[in-house]
């Protein structure tokens, strides 16, 4: 829509089939998944309205796009039965824990996102972490950062994953100084390069996990 390349119907109509498209996969689960799916949904559908009332809507973007982890071990671990034991048998406290974790990820890439349209936001009148943050908008996202690689490192370790996921951590840590390089004068095409770049620092995290499961 910012490009005039999408009309304000064919916005609605994406926003619906996004929405409704992955109903078919997530009825072919288990209860417990299509219960935690409920949430997520609202979540989602929360998000463009929480720039509105929220000072920092990226959290609730966090959210969003974090709550695939419970699910995901609740597709794989969940029984048949329609309950909130059933969800929370399904869910083991380490996935609401990645959850949080992944949160702050989001928090870090999407502040450094933020930033580039701090301007635009204040003239339209939303709000975003970058605004609320102010002068220590640039500390946030390396704050963010740190919880992020910090709960994941610990939380590997806490389930025996040993050093190699340390050194994935230790990879996307690197990467995250890198990005501070970026932001810090907060220039528009650092700040985007930035953001752009926030895949490498998963990767690097993903690649030390999957490495280390694969070595036990």
């Amino acid at each position: 829509m910012a490009e005039y390349t999408l009309s304000p119907k064919g916005a609605e109509t994406e926003m619906v089939w996004r929405m409704t498209g992955p109903m078919p996969f997530v009825s072919n689960t288990n209860p417990p998944t299509i219960m935690l799916s409920v949430p997520a949904l609202l979540i989602a559908m929360a998000y463009p309205w929480a720039k509105r009332v929220v000072s920092m809507p990226q959290a609730v973007l966090g959210v969003a796009f974090s709550f695939g982890i419970p699910m995901a071990f609740s597709a794989v671990q969940g029984g048949q039965a329609w309950s909130l034991e059933a969800v929370s048998a399904a869910v083991p406290p380490h996935a609401w824990w990645l959850l949080l974790g992944n949160l702050f990820w989001v928090l870090a890439y999407d502040t450094e996102y933020a930033m580039v349209d701090r301007d635009d936001d204040l003239r339209v009148g939303i709000q975003t972490s970058a605004i609320t943050l102010g002068r220590f908008d640039v500390l946030g996202v390396m704050a963010f950062y740190l919880v992020y690689l910090g709960s994941w490192a610990l939380l590997s370790q806490m389930l025996g994953l040993g050093h190699v996921a340390l050194l994935g951590t230790a990879l996307g840590a690197g990467q995250a100084l890198w990005h501070y390089t970026l932001i810090k004068d907060r220039s528009r095409d650092g700040c985007f390069k930035a953001f752009r770049l926030n895949h490498w620092v998963g990767l690097a995290v993903f690649a030390g996990i999957a490495l280390a499961l694969a070595l036990r």
